[in-house]
């Protein structure tokens, strides 16, 4: 019987989580900020994009040494952010 009752616990709280980070998920999407200002300018979200599309492309062929990659996404990172913090300024 506590099975049962741990086990409808557990979906009930599992249900209230869904919700609660559904809830939260639209309110960040409906929030302005650089990503959101990005996506309303295509050529902004085409450098993001071709920037993440090139780094996985350079992941899959870079050796199976970890701090290549580190620099790899580092580098995109600071790109994007610089890219996302002057297109925003527009």
């Amino acid at each position: 019987m506590s099975e049962s009752l741990d086990a409808q616990m557990r979906d009930e709280i599992d249900d209230q989580v869904a919700e609660a980070f559904d809830a939260y998920l639209a309110d960040r999407l409906a929030a302005p900020g650089p990503l959101r200002a990005s996506l309303t300018s295509r050529r902004s979200a085409a450098v993001v994009l071709g920037t993440v599309g090139s780094g996985a492309l350079a992941t899959a062929l870079a050796p199976d040494e970890s701090a290549v990659t580190c620099w790899i996404w580092g580098a995109i990172t600071v790109i994007d952010l610089a890219w996302l913090l002057t297109a925003r300024r527009r």
